[in-house]
C-alpha cells in the first residue's frame, strides 16, 4: 500500500517532467523516420515508424497490454477493422500491437498536427473531410487503389471517443467500404484505455 501511495505522489512529476517531453520528442523523431522511409523506400515500410513510436510511448507510460484473438488474423490477407474508441491511447494500442500494416481512416483535422499529420499522409493513411461528401468518396477511392495483402483499413465507426466506455451509435462508412472493396470486417474491442487517458483530460 505504501508503494502505491508513493507511486501516486511521484507519477505526476514523471508525467510532466519525463513522459510528456519524451512523447513530444519521440513523435518528431519517429514521424521523421516514417516520412524518410516512405520517401526513400516505400510507404508500406514507413508504417514501422508508427509502430516504433506507439511501442516506445506505451512502454514509457507504462502500459500493460493483454491481447486476445489476434491468431485469427492472417498477415497475408487484408481486412476492414472496426474498433470502439475510448481514448487517444487506443491509437497506441492498435498501431503498436496489431500485426497488420494499418491504414487509418481519420478526420481531416488530424492532418494539421505538426509532424504527425504529414507522417500519416506519407505512409498512406486516409484523411476524410466529413463536411464534403465528394471529397470523402474520393479519399476512400484512393484507399481502395492502395490496398494490398497484409493491410488493415482501420475505422472507429463511433466517430468520437466514448466518455463512459459504452458504445456510441456506429456510422456506416466502414461497412459500406467493406462491401464496396470486398474485404471481411474484423471487430476489435479495446478495454481500459479510458482509465489511462479519459476524454477531456491531460
Amino acid at each position: 500500500m505504501k508503494s502505491n501511495r508513493l507511486i501516486a505522489i511521484l507519477y505526476p512529476f514523471y508525467r510532466y517532467l519525463v513522459f510528456i517531453p519524451l512523447f513530444a520528442v519521440s513523435t518528431i523523431i519517429f514521424s521523421t523516420l516514417a516520412i524518410s522511409l516512405s520517401i526513400l523506400v516505400h510507404p508500406n515500410v514507413g508504417y514501422w515508424g508508427g509502430v516504433l513510436w506507439a511501442r516506445f510511448n506505451s512502454i514509457m507510460t507504462p502500459l500493460w497490454l493483454t491481447k486476445i484473438g489476434q491468431d485469427y488474423l492472417n498477415k497475408d490477407e487484408s481486412y476492414v477493422l472496426v474498433a470502439n474508441h475510448q481514448s487517444y491511447y487506443d491509437i497506441l494500442v492498435l498501431v503498436g500491437f496489431l500485426p497488420l500494416n494499418l491504414k487509418w481512416v481519420m478526420k481531416m483535422e488530424l492532418r494539421k498536427i505538426p509532424f504527425f499529420g504529414y507522417a500519416c499522409h506519407k505512409v498512406g493513411h486516409i484523411f476524410v473531410d466529413r463536411s464534403n461528401r465528394q471529397a470523402a468518396i474520393a479519399s476512400i477511392a484512393r484507399a481502395k487503389a492502395t490496398t494490398q495483402n497484409g493491410t488493415g483499413i482501420m475505422f472507429m465507426p463511433e466517430g468520437t471517443r466514448s466518455a463512459t466506455g459504452k458504445l456510441l451509435d456506429f456510422k456506416k462508412g466502414a461497412f459500406r467500404f467493406a462491401l464496396d472493396i470486398g474485404l471481411p470486417i474484423v471487430p476489435v474491442t479495446i478495454a481500459g484505455t479510458k482509465d489511462i487517458l479519459p476524454r477531456g483530460t491531460l
